[in-house]
């Protein structure tokens, strides 16, 4: 994520050893967290690319451990039976997958409820999971960090909302600053008086209380918690938003308030039934809105993220040398994705060397985006090839990828697709092409069109077969053949290059590859 080296050996070298082949990431390889939440328990286990979490195994169990406790101060029993039950199951699956490492944190419901201590010593004994129950300020570090491990640049401010509590803290220069715990969990919050107006008078006195330790003056808001991933899926089916992946989906204050207006004027099962929302997290949406109203009034974001990664996450952060966490998620995951889907893995670093002199003027984000998509250009190629466009354009807008933006999940795909399809674009797929812009479009055509001759030219290595000069203002796209690979621009790679000078927009010239001490004539 830094700028672009400059020697052809820098440049080759530019991704960096494989992070998934690297003995500290292979020592994160098939670990395990269990989360026991105030509504959820849930497991996950990460494989694969360390920096860029891949999960071997998720499952949740809404258990409600929360309900109830503040009246009785105690766990819900009908939740804590569901919840024994379900953590009997992780542990036997823990030890059917031989996990290198399983970490088991609790949080709100069981620091606070009378008989804690009590259930966590019942989980020892019937499952040999040993819980470490944490408090507040590690909750919210744990979950900062998991916003970290998908948003390596993050700045502002981060908010987890579980069933009990609500948990604040700072995010800026990959560092996890000021930090607060609340209890302004949906299940504390039904046991407010004074309905609906005693309830905002409370939250509107607790978050007063935080101005001065967490600051007023955050840009951007990142919401972590399935009550926040609810009201945001509901945000998308008032939107009508064509593309429903919950991570790093943006939104407005403005367009939250329609949201939670939306949403009281509405039933809520009909909701439910269409956002497809579970009946469990549908019924603390409401409670959640009223928080949400009260934290964009208090702190002011101008920018409003969901992401999709929290505490299990910050989890596996945790375990992460300090050397991986400085990796680009996004390029990791893509060159997993080679290493393991592609006929010739390596061969995208050598098709983005080829490319490179085509962004020399693009701006870092760009630059990006051709790296990981020329890492991605050919791991559908089992696909039959009557789909491999349109199926190079829907993993890419459905993968797990982190540090990746709605928009550049979408210019993404339509690069990968215009790498296999040379004419127009399927009608399903309209509504996600307009999340971008004409020159966007534009832009993601060229791309495909670059990677579609790059990968056929020469099947060792298109940078051994000749070299690309691009001269935007003079129009013109020059080809320098290598003296042994003229045989190579036939028919089909004249075409192909052809179509490419034409998606830019400018003429073409062919010439000979001549070399002076290393360096092209």
């Amino acid at each position: 994520m830094d700028g672009e080296p400059q020697s052809p050996a820098e440049r080759r070298a530019a991704l960096g050893p494989r992070l998934f082949n690297d003995p500290a990431s292979r020592a994160l390889s098939r670990v395990g967290v269990i989360d026991v939440g105030s509504n959820s328990v849930r497991m996950v286990v990460f494989d694969g690319a360390a920096r860029s979490p891949a999960y071997f195994f998720n499952e949740k169990v809404l258990c409600g451990l929360g309900r109830g406790m503040a009246d009785t101060g105690r766990l819900d029993p009908d939740g804590r039976a569901k919840a024994l039950r379900a953590l009997r199951r992780f542990g036997a699956l823990a030890r059917g997958m031989e996990l290198t490492a399983l970490t088991a944190v609790a949080t709100a419901a069981l620091r606070e409820a009378e008989d804690g201590p009590q259930f966590a010593a019942e989980v020892a004994a019937q499952t040999g999971i040993e819980l470490e129950v944490i408090d507040g300020d590690e909750e919210a570090r744990l979950s900062a960090q998991g916003v970290l491990l998908g948003w390596p640049d993050a700045a502002g401010l981060v908010c987890d909302i579980g069933g009990s509590s609500m948990e604040l803290a700072e995010v800026g220069g990959a560092q996890v600053g000021r930090r607060a715990s609340t209890a302004l969990g949906p299940f504390r919050l039904q046991h407010v008086g004074g309905g609906t107006k005693g309830r905002k008078a409370h939250i509107r006195a607790v978050l007063d209380g935080l101005a001065g330790r967490i600051g007023t003056d955050h840009d951007r808001l990142y919401l972590v918690g399935g009550s926040w991933r609810a009201l945001a899926r509901l945000d998308m089916e008032r939107r009508r938003y064509p593309l429903t992946v919950l991570h790093e989906y943006e939104m407005t204050p403005k367009s939250i308030r329609k949201t939670l207006d939306w949403v009281a004027e509405h039933d809520l099962d009909a909701l439910r039934k269409t956002a497809g929302v579970s009946a469990e997290r549908i019924e603390l949406v409401p409670l959640a809105a009223l928080v949400l109203r009260q934290l964009l009034r208090h702190f002011g974001p101008r920018h409003v993220f969901v992401s999709a990664y929290g505490i299990r996450e910050g989890l596996l952060y945790e375990r992460m040398p300090e050397d991986l966490r400085r990796r680009d998620p996004l390029i990791e995951a893509c060159r997993h994705a080679e290493a393991t889907g592609a006929r010739m893995p390596g061969f995208g670093a050598r098709l983005h060397e080829f490319l490179r002199p085509l962004y020399k003027s693009a701006p870092p984000e760009r630059r990006r985006l051709v790296k990981a998509a020329c890492l991605l250009h050919d791991v559908n190629w089992r696909v039959h090839p009557d789909y491999r466009a349109q199926a190079c354009f829907d993993s890419a807008t459905r993968a797990n990828l982190g540090a990746l933006d709605h928009k550049g999940r979408v210019f993404l795909a339509a690069a990968l697709m215009n790498r296999y399809k040379n004419t127009g674009t399927p009608t399903h797929m309209h509504g996600l092409t307009g999340l971008l812009s004409e020159q966007d479009w534009r832009d993601a055509v060229v791309l495909g069109r670059a990677m579609r001759f790059g990968a056929m030219f020469s099947i060792s290595g298109p940078e051994h077969a000749g070299e690309l000069r691009y001269h935007p203002r003079k129009g013109l796209l020059a080809l320098y053949l290598a003296p042994a690979a003229e045989e190579l621009f036939g028919d089909a790679a004249q075409e192909r290059f052809a179509a490419l000078a034409k998606a830019l927009g400018v003429c073409t010239e062919l010439r000979k590859l001549r070399r002076r001490n290393g360096a092209a004539d």
